[in-house]
């Protein structure tokens, strides 16, 4: 279950950064580190409620260790 966990956030990272470059090439927005954060948890907490099990199993071992 963390593999898939792992899985998941490595695909939701590549995701957010793809759209944050298509955003800043298409649209002339301006690279920012702290947006693409804040979009990446947004789209965490969209994919939590579209079901990715791994990626909610993987957030809740983190929160149970930290």
């Amino acid at each position: 279950m963390i593999r898939n966990g792992l899985n998941s956030l490595v695909i939701l990272g590549s995701w957010v950064i793809w759209n944050r470059r298509n955003h800043c090439v298409f649209d002339g927005a301006t690279p920012s580190i702290a947006e693409a954060l804040i979009l990446a948890g947004e789209e965490r907490r969209w994919w939590l409620m579209a079901g990715a099990r791994g990626l909610s199993f993987l957030i809740a071992q983190l929160s149970g260790a930290a």
